[in-house]
């Protein structure tokens, strides 16, 4: 499986010995930062930072520890079943029920899908004022060719680099700012639930641990296939894919953490409410320079063009394990998935009359599905007939019980307080 992908993406290593052997591994998990990390982050976080300053830098930690636990725990079952997440749904539960689940996940990647091309629509107009919606269908275009025709063989370099020209632009601005430290530590570890903010705290919940990321980890990671029938190799390939999830996820919580920070210490600080991202774009203007308005569009531009490729991907990858295939842009269904993400997202796009709070609006969806993704994780990795010995131990079940269990809550939650 994954055979042209995986000659596209990497070379296979044998094991040495040397500790630089870890390297070869990193990858996979830079695919999934960028997911949360994208257009739809950006309009969480902004709202977030100018509308409640610091107070829910603890939502970020909370969803990011969240984040590793799920998404390490998916990339084993991809890399000791050697089945994505998808195609493991497809196999093992009754047809219907795994058609239900894949449905919603569909579903899912097809909202990631809207915000990622809204936010490159948005830099595109922001660059050169290009009309959002012609922005968006330039945007899946150009994914959609870059996928199908394998032009990006060489995603996981360029999602580093996206995502290193992302954390250097908010470093960047974050240096032309006085960020007040310990009040920040304090936040980051300090739940606190200001009024009306319940909206924005699953919005970021949404952003950060996404759908489509679970199903695209449990692919890609098995680009890093050494072998299925040496235990102590599999046992050291788990081991090195914990290293790429936490370094991964690191840089994820870094980066949307420094989305706040800038909006608090910018907006809020003064008493701004932002509202839409070319605002946003416009008041950085006057108060950090014309650069550093320059650099939040361009940093956008990457982050949507990134995300809506790996979007495409999850979609394509889902699709195909209905069909209990692997993601391959040669095979029909995957071409199928890939479109049938992106031009649902396309064509709900004339209907959003507010983009920032169509962003918004995406991640709160994807939080609501994200209980159906992690239960039915958990259900898979829980199986011994699915993972054999590398089944989920009692400590591991927990964790991803209380997850699924918080999650859902706090969904149920947010449905009362809009009531």
């Amino acid at each position: 499986m994954l055979e042209k992908l995986l000659k596209q993406l990497t070379t296979i290593h044998k094991p040495g010995k040397d500790v630089t052997a870890v390297f070869r591994y990193i990858g996979p998990g830079i695919l999934v930062t960028v997911g949360f990390i994208d257009p739809g982050n950006w309009a969480v976080n902004l709202a977030a930072g100018s509308s409640y300053g610091y107070t829910l830098l603890w939502t970020v930690t909370l969803s990011t520890i969240m984040l590793i636990l799920l998404q390490h725990n998916v990339a084993h079952l991809g890399i000791v079943t050697g089945e994505c997440l998808a195609e493991a749904t497809r196999k093992f539960l009754r047809p219907w029920v795994a058609i239900i689940h894949l449905s919603t996940a569909m579903l899912a990647a097809i909202a990631t899908a809207l915000a990622e091309l809204l936010g490159a629509a948005i830099a595109l107009n922001m660059l050169f004022k290009i009309p959002i919606f012609i922005g968006a269908v330039i945007t899946a275009v150009i994914c959609a060719l870059m996928l199908m025709t394998n032009s990006y063989r060489k995603l996981e370099m360029w999602i580093a680099g996206f995502v290193s020209l992302i954390a250097a632009s908010y470093l960047f601005e974050l240096s032309m700012v006085n960020v007040s430290w310990p009040a920040a530590a304090v936040s980051w570890v300090t739940p606190s639930m200001p009024s009306g903010s319940m909206f924005v705290v699953m919005g970021i919940i949404g952003a950060v641990i996404m759908p489509h990321n679970l199903f695209l980890h449990s692919e890609v990671i098995q680009s890093r296939k050494w072998n299925l029938e040496d235990p102590k190799l599999i046992v050291k390939q788990l081991r090195y894919e914990f290293v790429d999830t936490l370094f991964s996820m690191s840089v994820g919580w870094a980066i949307n953490s420094a989305m706040i920070l800038l909006a608090a210490t910018t907006f809020f600080a003064k008493g701004i409410a932002v509202d839409e991202l070319q605002q946003a774009q416009e008041m950085l203007v006057p108060l950090l320079g014309s650069n550093a308005a320059s650099i939040f569009a361009v940093a956008l531009l990457f982050a949507g063009f990134a995300s809506t490729a790996t979007a495409g991907m999850a979609g394509a990858s889902i699709f195909a394990g209905m069909f209990r295939e692997s993601y391959d842009m040669d095979d029909l269904h995957s071409k199928m998935g890939l479109l049938l993400t992106y031009i649902p997202a396309v064509i709900i796009l004339l209907f959003i009359t507010d983009p920032f709070y169509g962003l918004i609006l995406s991640q709160v969806l994807l939080s609501v599905q994200l209980p159906f993704t992690i239960f039915l994780q958990l259900y898979l990795t829980s199986s011994k007939r699915v993972m054999g010995k590398y089944v989920n131990t009692i400590i591991t079940k927990f964790l991803l019980v209380s997850i699924g269990i918080i999650v859902t809550i706090l969904n149920l939650y947010l449905m009362w307080d809009l009531q």
